[in-house]
C-alpha cells in the first residue's frame, strides 16, 4: 500500500496578526480558551483533571510524531524524559518545610529555597535537553529496532536511578505533596503550543528535510541534508516537550514515583502515532483522544471485574486491527484537506 504524501506547499497567502500568528490559529485559540473556561465552571474537579491529562497526552503524541513520524526514528524514550522533567521540577519547587527530612541528599543551597514553578520548569527543560543531546549523539547512530531497544534501556536506567537515589527522590515511595501549580489552562496551553510548533515545522524546509531523511537517508544526504543534525533536532525537541509534560503532570496529580512514566506509557504513545499515521499530526491528536478515552473510561469496568489491565488489552487489539486493515494509519503522512486549508 502506498503512503499518502503530505502537501508541503499550502496554497494561498496567509493572513497574519500583529505577532505573525495566522488568523485561523487565533480563532482556534479563542475557541479553545472559551471551552476551557466553560469546563472550569461546569464540571467536577475529577473531570477537569481528566481533561488536563487528555491535553498532556495529545501534546506527547504530537511531539512523538515529530520524532518518530516525521524523521522516521523509532524512539521509546519519552517516558524517561518525562521522569527527568517531573523530578527536577518537583524537587526544585518542593516546600522548604518538608525538604530537610524528605530529601536528605539534596545539596544545601537547595534545601532552604523553593523556586517558582516557571523556574523549576525551565530547569527541567535544560536538564532534559542536555540529557537528550548527549543520549542522541550516541544512540541516533542506530536504526530501527536497535534504536528502540537503546531508548527502552534509557527508560530502565532513569527508573533505576530514581528508585535507588532515595535521598533525592525517596526511591520507590515516590515524592508526594508536590505543589499543584498545573491546571487545565496550563495543559491546554502546552497542547496548543506543541501542535503549533510541530505543524510549523512539518510545513517548513526543516520538515521537508525530516521527511526526506525518513524516506531515504542516503538520497537526502546526497542533496546536502545533514541527516544526523536533523534527527538530533527532532529527538531533542521531542524530549523537551516530554519533560515539560512530565513536570506538568507531576504538578497536576501532586505525586511522582519512579514507575509513574514507564514502558506501558511508551507503548501507548507509539500506538497513538501508529494508529494516527506516521507523520500525521491530526491523526496523532485523534488517536490520543481515543486511547485516553479507552484507558480512563474502562477504569471503572476494570475495578468492577477485578481485571486490571483490560484497557491495555483493548489498546493492543486496536493496534493489531489497525496494522491489519489500515497499516498507514488514519491519514498516512498527510493531514485532512479541510484542516490544511483552514490553517494554511
Amino acid at each position: 500500500m502506498s503512503k499518502s504524501a503530505p502537501d508541503l506547499h499550502p496554497a494561498g497567502p496567509p493572513t497574519t496578526g500583529a505577532l505573525g500568528v495566522q488568523a485561523p490559529w487565533l480563532v482556534l485559540a479563542a475557541l479553545l480558551a472559551a471551552g476551557v473556561f466553560v469546563l472550569q465552571n461546569a464540571v467536577s474537579d475529577y473531570a477537569l483533571t481528566l481533561a488536563a491529562l487528555l491535553c498532556l497526552n495529545i501534546a506527547l503524541a504530537v511531539s512523538l510524531t515529530l520524532t518518530n513520524g516525521l524523521t522516521g526514528l523509532f524512539s521509546l524514550g519519552h517516558p524517561a524524559f518525562m521522569t527527568i522533567g517531573a523530578y527536577v521540577s518537583a524537587v526544585l519547587t518542593y516546600p522548604v518545610a518538608r525538604k530537610s527530612f524528605m530529601l536528605q541528599s539534596l545539596p544545601e543551597p537547595f534545601v532552604s529555597m523553593q523556586l517558582p514553578f516557571l523556574v523549576g520548569l525551565g530547569a527541567a527543560v535544560m536538564v532534559a535537553g542536555v540529557a537528550a543531546f548527549l543520549i542522541g549523539v550516541v544512540v541516533l547512530r542506530l536504526k530501527g529496532h536497535y534504536l528502540a531497544v537503546a531508548t527502552l534501556g534509557f527508560i530502565v536506567i532513569v527508573q533505576g536511578l530514581a528508585t535507588n537515589w532515595q535521598g533525592l527522590t525517596r526511591g520507590g515511595s515516590g515524592l508526594n505533596g508536590i505543589p499543584r501549580f498545573t491546571n487545565l489552562w496550563w495543559c491546554a496551553g502546552l497542547m496548543v503550543l506543541t501542535f503549533l510548533i510541530v505543524w510549523r515545522i512539518k510545513f517548513s524546509s526543516l520538515g521537508r528535510a525530516m521527511l526526506a531523511v525518513r524516506e531515504n537517508q542516503l538520497a537526502a544526504e546526497c542533496t546536502g541534508i545533514r541527516s544526523a543534525r536533523v534527527k538530533l533536532v527532532a529527538f531533542v525537541l521531542g524530549a523537551i516537550i516530554a519533560a515539560i509534560a512530565g513536570a506538568m503532570m507531576a504538578h497536576l496529580i501532586t505525586v511522582v514515583t519512579p514507575k509513574s512514566y514507564g514502558i506501558g506509557l511508551a507503548f501507548n504513545l507509539v500506538v497513538m502515532v501508529v494508529i494516527g499515521g506516521a507523520g500525521s499530526i491530526s491523526g496523532a491528536v485523534l488517536a490520543a483522544i481515543a486511547i485516553t478515552a479507552i484507558s480512563e473510561g474502562m477504569r471503572p469496568l476494570e475495578e468492577s471485574l477485578n481485571f486490571y489491565g483490560l484497557s491495555q488489552v483493548v489498546v493492543a487489539l486496536a493496534l493489531i486491527v489497525a496494522l491489519l486493515y489500515r497499516p498507514a494509519g488514519l491519514f498516512g503522512s498527510g493531514e485532512p484537506g479541510w484542516l490544511k486549508r483552514l490553517l494554511r
